[in-house]
């Protein structure tokens, strides 16, 4: 199985098949509008103006399950992110990414990833703080931990890297770069 055997809804409530990314570089990315991490989508941004010519996408999928931190709707998180933040990538509707409601595509993605760990800074140690408190045995499962937690795919579809909110996006960039 790969990503290509998924379909989504788009803003709109449409069905998107993600076979129509084959042969692309993808960093598939669970987002909030009103989290810490929210600054993330200039990098994000960045990125994407930098190498989509290369064949790189993101596709951004809103989630609310974390603090309840995109109430809005999904043209409210789509008009957020482009005034604030110029975003140009592919924004899909809002979606769980855990429990019983998770979309197909992330309980594939929690099915054939691990929890990498949080990197060893100041917001790292305060997740680390927020999530034991949370669940316990965090460290080991692979349920998402948080907004922004990344998912690079290869060309092919294939999960090769998973990166947790706290993972610094240049670690981040240096491994899109090397997948593409």
């Amino acid at each position: 199985m790969s990503i290509y055997d998924f379909k989504v809804k788009a803003q709109d409530g449409s069905e998107v098949s993600l076979e129509q990314y084959k042969g692309k570089v993808l960093l598939v990315v669970n987002t909030a509008t009103e989290c810490g991490f929210t600054p993330q989508y200039e990098d994000l941004q960045k990125l994407y103006d930098e190498h989509q010519k290369d064949g790189l996408e993101i596709l951004d999928f809103p989630c609310n399950q974390f603090g309840n931190q995109a109430p809005g709707s999904d043209n409210e998180i789509h008009t957020f992110c482009t005034g604030r933040f110029g975003v140009t990538f592919p924004q899909f509707a809002k979606i769980d990414v855990n429990g019983d409601n998770a979309d197909p595509l992330y309980k594939w993605i929690v099915e054939n990833t691990k929890f990498e760990g949080f990197d060893k800074n100041p917001m790292g140690l305060a997740m680390a703080g927020v999530l034991g408190k949370i669940d316990k045995d965090y460290k080991n499962n692979s349920k998402i931990k948080w907004n922004f937690t990344k998912i690079l795919i290869d060309r092919e579809g294939n999960i090769v890297s998973r990166f947790e909110p706290t993972t610094a996006m240049k670690k981040v960039k240096a491994k899109v770069e090397e997948v593409l």
